[in-house]
């Protein structure tokens, strides 16, 4: 039951696949997701799902904020209101929230074409922003997120795009010369847990950059392999003291799940591996501010000194709890964070 050393354990799957298919309410959790405002529009040839949550405060600030693999927008259904609609009752607190669905995921439309990779997404980024009347935005992301962010500062840096600041809960950063030769207590820490990952957590990622057609075909077919290969990561990912259910209810894991499984999105989701596994090598600068919510036990925690090469970072926070899912996770913690480093660039 409890041991997770080859996957997910038979008698967890069994019993978490018991409830979704006797226990569990889509429809309820479905009216749960719908209160928030969304809507589809077609970027160069794709349709794209988002949810655009406007702030009562007018002057509130644009936030796109974006989800990576094995996420969906029901990360953020805990920060949402609070970031749109603050207790302070302060606009300078407030944002107008947009969660778009990456493309080949949720309810975004699947590529029937290659190229729709990180560069691309950032590209389409811009235009919805554009195209919602935000003239001036900020972005936030982690995973595929980050990618996706980390690209769209690069962009508004070269002067390409509006997006005025970004903010991470998973820099893109890699060990220096100095750190390697010399490592500080937090850098031998870090390359540890890297070392580790590389040894034995990198199996779905090195499938899903080179052949996920033919994963996809097992993820679309059976409704408990899609589960078991999502929530596996929630386990291993989030700060969950051995077991995801410490953290999130079986609800919000079904309901993650079932993002994937009710669109079909198994496959297409994990072809953006395909597309740009080799973004994650890019380390040009990003000169855009930047901040950082470091969570403690995300899966690719890189040190200050590894990102301060690649970001302009204005402000960063060593978090005392979370993991991979920040949003999901410490939706407190997370929203305090993004606040107060946006404040710095209103």
């Amino acid at each position: 039951m409890d041991d997770w050393s080859q996957g997910i354990p038979l008698a967890y799957t069994r019993q978490l696949a018991d409830y979704w298919a006797n226990e569990y309410d889509w429809r309820s959790r479905e009216a749960a997701l719908n209160r928030f405002d969304q809507f589809v529009t077609e970027i160069d040839g794709l349709d794209f799902h988002f949810i655009h949550q406007r702030s009562p405060h007018e002057n509130a600030f644009p936030l796109v904020i974006t989800h990576g693999w094995p996420g969906s927008i029901v990360e953020f259904h805990k920060v949402i209101e609070p970031l749109t609609n603050p207790s302070s009752g302060r606009a300078e607190d407030a944002f107008h929230v947009v969660c778009p669905s990456l493309p080949g995921y949720g309810f975004s439309g699947k590529p029937s074409r290659t190229g729709w990779g990180v560069q691309k997404i950032a590209e389409a980024w811009e235009t919805l922003m554009q195209r919602l009347g935000y003239d001036r935005y900020g972005a936030q992301g982690g995973d595929w997120g980050a990618a996706v962010t980390t690209q769209l500062g690069r962009n508004g840096g070269a002067g390409g795009n509006h997006c005025a600041a970004i903010h991470l809960n998973m820099p893109i950063g890699r060990p220096t010369k100095e750190s390697l030769a010399n490592p500080t207590e937090e850098e031998k820490a870090a390359l540890a847990a890297l070392a580790e990952h590389r040894k034995t957590g990198t199996g779905y990622s090195k499938e899903q950059s080179t052949r996920p057609q033919t994963l996809g075909y097992g993820l679309a077919d059976s409704p408990v392999g899609q589960m078991a290969w999502i929530v596996e990561k929630f386990w291993a990912w989030a700060d969950c003291d051995g077991h995801p259910e410490n953290v999130f209810t079986r609800d919000e894991l079904l309901d993650n799940v079932m993002v994937y499984w009710v669109t079909g999105t198994g496959a297409s989701s994990a072809r953006l591996y395909w597309e740009s596994f080799s973004s994650w090598g890019n380390m040009d600068r990003v000169e855009l501010p930047t901040g950082v919510a470091a969570f403690p036990r995300e899966v690719l925690g890189a040190p200050r000194t590894w990102c301060e090469p690649v970001y302009n970072i204005a402000h960063w926070t060593d978090m005392p709890k979370g993991g991979h899912f920040a949003a999901f996770e410490q939706p407190e913690l997370f929203v305090d964070d993004v606040r107060a480093f946006f404040a710095t660039v209103r």
